[in-house]
């Protein structure tokens, strides 16, 4: 399949994919009132996906790259803060996993594509 927009890289919609699940659970109990780390992790979230639209129209691959690199990086953010989310007993251990291992794969996506 030919790319000839963002959205049809697999990254970008896989990192929209593991956005939602991340709005989703920072919009309920007491996630929701802990208006710091919400904010964080949602806007590490959606700097997955961002920078890989902001990279797509950079005009070369060396710019595209450094910004797929920069998404990776929101990954590990994502992942780190899902930690302070489940000492704080946000989300279950469970949930926990699901979203580590979907952060994971999209990090692998955007690395298989770089």
């Amino acid at each position: 399949m030919k790319i000839q927009r963002f959205e049809d890289i697999e990254g970008w919609q896989l990192g929209r994919e593991l956005t939602r699940q991340i709005y989703e659970i920072t919009g309920k109990g007491t996630f929701a009132k802990d208006f710091g780390l919400k904010d964080q992790i949602q806007r590490a979230s959606g700097s997955i996906m961002h920078n890989i639209a902001e990279g797509f129209d950079g005009g070369s691959n060396k710019e595209f790259i450094r910004f797929l690199k920069y998404s990776q990086r929101s990954c590990s953010e994502v992942q780190s803060q899902l930690y302070v989310a489940l000492d704080q007993e946000y989300i279950s251990q469970e949930r926990f996993q699901q979203l580590y291992d979907l952060s994971t794969r999209v990090h692998s996506k955007i690395g298989g594509f770089i």
